[in-house]
């Protein structure tokens, strides 16, 4: 099986968890889920889309406990 591409950080997504103050909680998170966060936000069609998910993380991280709507009880 081929390995999962690998999806670079966008701008927007930085700034957006620089201005939150949430990008250590984001890097606390394993490397899966960070990848998995920034490519389903990326591959929204709209932007009103790209904003509800971008957000949906967000609020996910600053809460804990929570990844992609599911349960996530830390390392």
């Amino acid at each position: 099986m081929p390995p999962r591409p690998r999806h670079p950080m966008p701008e927007f997504v930085r700034e957006a968890l620089t201005t939150r103050g949430l990008m250590d909680l984001y890097r606390a998170r394993p490397p899966y889920q960070r990848n998995d966060y920034i490519g389903w936000i990326t591959r929204a069609k709209t932007e009103v889309t790209r904003q509800k998910r971008l957000n949906q993380m967000l609020d996910e991280l600053e809460r804990g406990g929570m990844y992609m709507k599911m349960k996530w009880m830390g390392k």
